[in-house]
């Protein structure tokens, strides 16, 4: 990847961001409150955030968890597609980071909608097994890469037909096809999963963009 191509990257998505996104000072504000606070830059970008806004328009999703929360950036986009008595319930490991997401979120006027649950997400899934009554509509996965095929089969198993399941940074510049970091082990344990599950269809798209070249996995759990 050289200099050039970033720069024409990020200069795309900010040309279809100010016609399709717009200025959005709440936004701009929480990823303020995430750098001040030191938090790594690795949340979504802002088309990112929308386009999981519209998935769970789309998909008339109101029960959405999330793997990973940060400082809450995707958890605000995701909360604006949703209504009471709609809910996000999202695991973060960091307790800072949760601090910092639990701010962004009241901020954003959301936060009677998310649930934040502080702790390693395994055991945090293990137990909403048996915790939650409704299935989840929506999952979104963005946490630490070698869980994913862990966080995978708990989306599965509280899903339903029809659940949306999106797992980000699965392509990890290219590094996934050889690379022997926990991160890209990870993702391939999640695709040969994938590979022999009948009961979820899933594919795999690259994206180029502001955050580098990278993708996601978008699965939906099938009958």
């Amino acid at each position: 990847m050289t200099t050039a191509d970033q720069q024409t990257w990020t200069s795309v998505d900010k040309y279809f961001d100010a016609a399709l996104i717009g200025s959005d000072p709440v936004i701009v504000e929480v990823e303020r409150a995430s750098e001040k606070a030191g938090l790594p830059p690795i949340s979504v970008s802002a088309a990112q955030g929308k386009f999981l806004h519209l998935l769970i328009r789309g998909a008339r999703a109101q029960r959405i968890l999330e793997v990973g929360t940060l400082g809450g950036h995707s958890a605000v986009w995701m909360a604006r597609a949703i209504r009471s008595p709609g809910r996000i319930i999202t695991f973060e490991l960091d307790p800072l980071h949760a601090e910092v997401a639990r701010a962004a979120v009241d901020q954003a006027g959301v936060g009677d909608l998310v649930e934040i649950r502080v702790g390693p997400a395994a055991d945090g899934l293990a137990a909403l097994v048996d915790e939650y009554p409704e299935p989840f509509d929506f999952v979104f996965i963005d946490a630490d890469k070698a869980s994913n095929a862990i966080y995978l089969d708990y989306a599965v198993r509280l899903g339903h037909p029809g659940t949306v399941i999106v797992v980000d940074n699965v392509v990890r510049e290219g590094r996934v096809l050889h690379a022997t970091d926990e991160g890209s082990e990870g993702v391939r344990r999640l695709v040969d999963m994938l590979a022999n599950r009948n009961d979820v269809e899933a594919v795999a798209i690259q994206t180029v963009g502001e955050r580098g070249y990278d993708g996601f996995i978008l699965a939906v759990v099938g009958s």
